[in-house]
Order: C-alpha cells, then sequence, then structure tokens
C-alpha cells in the first residue's frame, strides 16, 4: 500500500458500520489472529475505561476523561506497535497505555493525583501521559530523530485530539519531522470536540488529514471506529518510517460517547441525537458481527471473555480502594540524579514543618 501527500476524500474503512467488510476495499484486511485480538483488548478496554469512571464518581480519582466511543482508535493503534516503539499518549489514552502493558492501577496513578507519571517509561516505552496539549508532539519528534542519529529502529507514535492540531507545537512537530524525515507516526484522533469546541469553529481545512500537504508529510484519512481500518493504517505508517521514508499523519474520525471529563457537562454543547447517532456506529458491536459472520466468534467465547473483563474490573477496584502511601520526601528525590543545595533546604523545609 502506497501512502499519498493527499489523504482520500472520504475516511477509509475495511468493516462498515454493520459489520460487512468493505466491498473493493482500498486496503488488505488483518489476518483473523489479529482481528480476534483487536477484540478482546477492545473489550477489555472498555470495561477498563467504565471501571475507572465508576472509581472517579466513588471519589477514588480526581479527574477521568473517558474515551469510551475511541476504543478502535485506541486499541487499533497501541496494537499496530512493534515492542521497540515508543508510545507518547495523551491524557485521554489510558486504554491505549494500559493495551501496551502498563498495570492499570499506575497508569490510574496520574489521575488519581498521587504523581505524575506512575509508570516507569522506559520499561514500557511509554511516554508520560501528556496533559498540555500538543507537547507530546514535539517530544515524540525527538526521540525519533534521535533514534535515527543512533541508527535504531524505533519508530515514536504521537496520539493526539483534534483540538490539539490547532496548537503551535503541532505545528512545529510536523515542520521538523517532515524535514527531518524523522520516524514518526501522528495520530489524530478525531472525536469532534476540543471540550466544547467543534471542529468547525477549529479549522477551514477539508480534513485535518489535509494539513499534512504543507508540511510535505503524507496522510491518510480512516474511520477511526473501524478497528481493522484502524491496525492497518498505522502498521503501514510504521512500516513506511522504519523504513526511512519518514512521518505519516493519519486522522481517524471517531466520537467521544462521554463528556470530556466528570467535570464536563456535554449536553450544553451537544445534542443528544447526535450521540445516539455515533453510538449506532459502535466499534465493538462492528468488529463482534464481523467474527461473528466469520465463526470466529461465539456466545461462549463472548461469555469467558465478559467474564474475563469482569475479573480485571473488579480486581483494580479492590486495588484503588486501598489508600496510597506517600512519602512527602518523594517530591525532591527525583527531580534531579543529584541534588541541587536549593532542593535539600526545601526537603529540610518541610521535613521540620511537618514534625
Amino acid at each position: 500500500m502506497t501512502t499519498s501527500l493527499l489523504p482520500t476524500e472520504s475516511p477509509v474503512a475495511l468493516i462498515d458500520a454493520d459489520g460487512q467488510p468493505v466491498p473493493d476495499a482500498l486496503w488488505s484486511m488483518p489476518s483473523d489472529e489479529v482481528l480476534v485480538a483487536l477484540h478482546r483488548a477492545i473489550v477489555l478496554a472498555r470495561r477498563f475505561d467504565a471501571q475507572a469512571t465508576a472509581l472517579t464518581k466513588q471519589g477514588r480519582l480526581a479527574v477521568y476523561p473517558s474515551a469510551r466511543g475511541q476504543e478502535a482508535s485506541e486499541i487499533g493503534a497501541a496494537l499496530a506497535l512493534r515492542p521497540q516503539d515508543w508510545l507518547f499518549p495523551t491524557y485521554r489514552d489510558s486504554m491505549a497505555v494500559v493495551a501496551r502493558g502498563v498495570d492499570p492501577v499506575e497508569v490510574l496513578t496520574l489521575l488519581r493525583g498521587d504523581w505524575h507519571c506512575g509508570y516507569d517509561p522506559y520499561e514500557h516505552l511509554v511516554a508520560p501521559q501528556c496533559t498540555p496539549l500538543a507537547t507530546n508532539t514535539l517530544h515524540a519528534v525527538g526521540v525519533g530523530h534521535a533514534a535515527t542519529l543512533k541508527g535504531e529502529d524505533t519508530v515514536a507514535l504521537v496520539m493526539l485530539g483534534d483540538g490539539a492540531t490547532s496548537e503551535g507545537d503541532t505545528h512545529e512537530a510536523l515542520n521538523f519531522a517532515g524535514v527531518w524525515k524523522a520516524p514518526v507516526v501522528f495520530f489524530v484522533q478525531n472525536n469532534g470536540y476540543a471540550i466544547s469546541v467543534p471542529l468547525a469553529q477549529q479549522t477551514a481545512a477539508p480534513s485535518l488529514a489535509a494539513k499534512g500537504i504543507g508540511y510535505g508529510v503524507p496522510a491518510m484519512l480512516i474511520d477511526g471506529n473501524d478497528p481493522a481500518a484502524v491496525y492497518r493504517a498505522v502498521s503501514v505508517a510504521i512500516a513506511r518510517a522504519a523504513a526511512g521514508d519518514g512521518p505519516t499523519l493519519i486522522e481517524a474520525v471517531t466520537y467521544r460517547i462521554e463528556a470530556h471529563t466528570n467535570a464536563d457537562d456535554a449536553t450544553r454543547y451537544r445534542p443528544a441525537e447526535e450521540v445516539r447517532q455515533w453510538l449506532a456506529r459502535d466499534p465493538l458491536t462492528r468488529l463482534t458481527r464481523y467474527l461473528t459472520d466469520r465463526g470466529l466468534l461465539d456466545a461462549d467465547r463472548i461469555a469467558a471473555l465478559d467474564a474475563e473483563a469482569e475479573a480485571e474490573a473488579a480486581a483494580l477496584r479492590q486495588r484503588m480502594n486501598v489508600d496510597a502511601v506517600l512519602d512527602p520526601a518523594d517530591l525532591f528525590r527525583y527531580v534531579y540524579a543529584e541534588q541541587t543545595p536549593e532542593l535539600r533546604a526545601q526537603q529540610q523545609e518541610l521535613a521540620e514543618e511537618s514534625r
């Protein structure tokens, strides 16, 4: 499959909203093994997301940005990564981080308010979840360019939302990536809103993918609710980057079913009918239908997978209901490899005040 500077006019899909293969699809379908793995990961991710939302309501998390409805984009992109590749997620990409193998409790540590990052980025090749919009785009380009300079086979996948494409950091990252031919995949989850601001009030471009041509970066416009299309697009982009052909910009058109966070009231800026229309395009429903029609999934397998998801949710609840033991001195231990005199003085001052 070749990638053009110009994306297609409409989002590319391999499985339609009714769970049927798209006739004369532009790309080949992923293998049955991959599709089954995508289905399993989406079921587990959706249950994790629902449990995290419940934990927020119970006061166990300070905030949680749900990605319900975006599971195909989250999981399709994460599973397409190779073991040596880096993931640069945002605050909404907890599903992708868990799918990458990070402990769910460590993922939720940021949203619990305990640490800025609850896991070791180098162990999992997952950068800290980015809260400021678009700053992770420059970090990803830096890692990708460094890999090129060192002769390493590493690709950086950076996730960002439609709102982040309006930030200057994204412009700079795309520009540098294009000039350097950095091995970076820019994966934009266009869920229609930057908090309450609809896409039409952010850009006059025909699509976010169309912006790639201004940077000399090939682009794809895909159906972000189709796990097969997401997996295939990201896989192709990673292969391009690894071959030295530079970055790719992917726009995945999807939808955020829940509010921006638990502190947001989405009914103030979007109609209920719009949400119902997107529910009919549910990514899990379409993949389940496709696999069932092919004889790769049946009622017993679905029940077993649901039971597995419930067991993981129960374990997460149990672990999150244990109060974390925090040492205030940790605020000073991990700022520099060698602590500065100023930090030592501040640590001593806090210790005296805490007595």
